[in-house]
């Protein structure tokens, strides 16, 4: 079930998720200072590829003070919004029966976006 539900993610908004997450992250590794969070959006851009089937799981406060700013920073710069997008379409997508289970991906894919430093993907 998972891979029918990955091909009609993929084929109806999955690529495009995953093409735009993979361009931002290129621009942002131009930069030394960006190359952390451009690492943080590839994250981002496997899961939005093929959401279903993969678990995203905390490892905890990230060790270090460096990766507790970068989280803070992330989520002023870029978290925020691209949670809210995320947020956005989950709600509109679980309005209709059909569309929970995309739905519920794309909250999955919000809670990543708020604090991508310190998780994890199975």
């Amino acid at each position: 079930m998972n891979i029918l539900l990955n091909i009609i993610w993929f084929v109806f908004g999955g690529f495009m998720i995953a093409v735009e997450y993979a361009v931002s992250s290129i621009l942002m590794m131009l930069t030394i200072i960006g190359i952390p969070f451009g690492l943080q959006t590839f994250k981002l851009a496997s899961v939005a590829i093929w959401p279903f089937g993969t678990n995203v799981f905390s490892t905890g406060w990230p060790s270090g003070c460096l990766a507790g700013i970068m989280n803070l920073i992330w989520w002023f710069v870029g978290g925020i919004p691209i949670a809210l997008t995320h947020l956005f379409w989950g709600v509109v997508l679980c309005i209709t029966i059909v569309g929970i289970p995309f739905g519920m991906q794309h909250f999955k894919l919000m809670r990543l976006a708020l604090f991508p430093f310190g998780k994890e993907i199975n």
